[in-house]
């Protein structure tokens, strides 16, 4: 099931699709905002001719055939592209309007240039993000050792035969149904979430027992030198049982669930009236 939207783009609209769970945004529409062309589609068209003949590069098998909504209220197809083909479109751009994005783009590749270089470097941006988004810095520290948790296990699981990202789903889902008794899906439905990040709306409990099922699974990897998918999935589905039981003790002596409908980010909310107390507040999509 495709969901459709309308984006703004420096100032214009640019329509935007979900497929296969990633957002596809029309080409035209990008064109026509960065170019102000009269006839986006004539220029696109002239374009790919260009850029094939300078580049040896084809721009359209980046593409995808996509219904999008019309000005007449009808759906037609429509070049869109997900958001790594729209920026390397826009390099292809020959305008005034483009310049901006393409001196981001220089920007946002030096520094990850930077990060390869110096991996401290990308925890520190990682820090800085969560800190602009209001989180605490106690959570902060649980977050990014968790990532540090999931690297790990995802190595040893593409050493061990799980090669596909389904593959890391699969065994993934395991591990949550075990510690917490719902699929990564199940706990984001839960929590009223759509695209965005499951463990940026965990709290400390939820990500702590999320942090023992997949250090206890990737133990189990080392120690019993597990390979093939199957004997992972056993792996994680024990892994996983260890964090449950850790889980369901504290449960019973605080009386309380620890898997909870709430999204965490316990900041002050400025509005014009001035400040409200801090509550449990739904996160900015990511999408």
């Amino acid at each position: 099931m495709q969901t459709t939207q309308i984006a703004l783009f420096k100032g214009k609209q640019i329509r935007k699709t979900i497929h296969e769970n990633e957002w596809w945004f029309s080409v035209v529409d990008v064109i026509e905002a960065l170019t102000d062309s009269a006839k986006p589609r004539d220029y696109w068209y002239v374009m790919k001719i260009r850029v094939k003949n300078e580049d040896g590069i084809e721009l359209s098998t980046i593409c995808r055939q996509l219904k999008l909504e019309s000005s007449d209220g009808k759906k037609y197809e429509t070049d869109c592209a997900d958001t790594e083909g729209i920026f390397r479109i826009i390099q292809s751009i020959p305008s005034p309007k483009a310049e901006p994005f393409k001196r981001w783009l220089a920007k946002v590749g030096y520094e990850r240039v930077q990060e390869i270089e110096n991996p401290e470097l990308a925890t520190k941006r990682t820090r800085m993000l969560y800190k602009l988004k209001g989180y605490s810095d106690d959570w902060i520290e649980k977050r990014l050792r968790g990532i540090a948790i999931r690297e790990e296990l995802t190595d040893e699981w593409q050493k061990r035969g799980a090669a596909q990202e389904k593959d890391y789903e699969i065994l993934t889902a395991e591990i949550s149904k075990a510690t917490f008794g719902v699929t990564p899906n199940e706990y984001k439905q839960l929590k009223g979430l759509k695209r965005q990040n499951l463990r940026d709306h965990m709290d400390d409990f939820e990500l702590i027992f999320t942090m023992l099922g997949e250090r206890s699974t990737t133990e189990i990897h080392r120690t019993e030198d597990s390979t093939g998918l199957l004997k992972l999935k056993s792996d994680a589905e024990a892994g996983g049982d260890i964090a449950a039981v850790a889980r369901k003790k504290l449960e019973k002596r605080l009386g309380r669930s620890i898997v909870s409908k709430k999204n965490y980010l316990p900041a002050v909310i400025s509005t014009k009236a001035g400040l409200k107390k801090p509550q449990n507040k739904k996160l900015l999509d990511e999408s």
